[in-house]
């Protein structure tokens, strides 16, 4: 067994608990993490992705109340021909709503994605990501009448977040920046905008992940692969179910200008030291 190895997947998984809630795109840091402590190759991917369900898990864990009175009353509605449970079948609509353009984009898209992917495309993603956070929050976030509830998301509000997190199809990005981007325009409110992004990301990263998993050649696993798979899969979720709740938090408090300075000072720097050949990314 290899221990190193799996110390390597453990801190890979830190930094997708980390990163996959917060505006600074949890692909492009496993990608230069992965890069810089030589952690790749095919179970890399496969490793990514199952530790992304991990964080995913942790939505449902923190919001599971929320969660279970929606798929309830979304039947119930139906079932009662729109007598019960109007609340939790407009959330249901709107979570649908927004993940139909990622959901289309996915099915038309997803392979040439995949296979035109260039490393070096994280280091744009990250500086015009930071730019686009400082420009959108300077302009939105504090205009006009904001949605306060979750409940109260309209589904044209809800497809304008789905529209703008198929930003998030480009690695750097970061599919939480892009849906509170989206969430600005649409009108909602960041702590809104965040949570919302948190529920639609179920949808959206099952979906992709149930692809990937399913075409993983698993005849390559070994002891230390299923033990690094187990412990990522379980330190992504513990590590997201704590910075779910202190992002909110922080949300409620202070801007995001902070991880936008972030993104570009670390993707200029990252930039510079890929032209002067310090380091490469393929």
């Amino acid at each position: 067994m290899d221990i190193i190895f799996i110390l390597k997947a453990v801190m890979i998984a830190i930094v997708e608990g980390i990163t996959e809630f917060i505006p600074v795109s949890s692909t492009g840091h496993m990608i230069l993490v992965g890069w810089a402590i030589g952690f790749n190759g095919e179970f890399a991917k496969m490793f990514e992705v199952v530790i992304q369900l991990g964080a995913i898990l942790a939505v449902v864990v923190l919001y599971w109340k929320k969660i279970k009175e929606s798929i309830i009353e979304f039947f119930k509605y139906i079932f009662t021909r729109g007598r019960e449970g109007l609340i939790g079948f407009r959330f249901g609509i709107n979570v649908i709503a927004a993940s139909i353009p990622m959901g289309i984009a996915g099915v038309l898209f997803y392979d040439k994605i995949k296979s035109k992917f260039m490393p070096e495309a994280v280091i744009v993603g990250f500086i015009v990501g930071g730019i686009l956070l400082i420009i959108l929050e300077k302009f939105y976030r504090n205009k006009g009448h904001k949605v306060e509830n979750i409940d109260k998301i309209t589904p044209l509000q809800a497809f304008m977040v789905g529209v703008l997190q198929l930003l998030a199809v480009w690695p750097g990005m970061s599919r939480s920046a892009s849906t509170i981007m989206g969430g600005w325009i649409a009108g909602l409110s960041t702590p809104i905008a965040a949570e919302f992004s948190f529920f639609i990301a179920i949808p959206a990263m099952l979906g992709s992940s149930g692809k990937d998993l399913f075409e993983f050649d698993y005849s390559i696993m070994t002891k230390t692969l299923w033990i690094s798979l187990i412990a990522g899969f379980i330190v992504a979720f513990l590590v997201a179910l704590v910075v779910m709740k202190k992002f909110v938090y922080y949300l409620k408090q202070k801007p995001l200008k902070v991880f936008a300075v972030y993104r570009v000072v670390v993707g200029i720097l990252l930039g510079v030291l890929v032209v002067t050949k310090v380091i490469s990314l393929t």
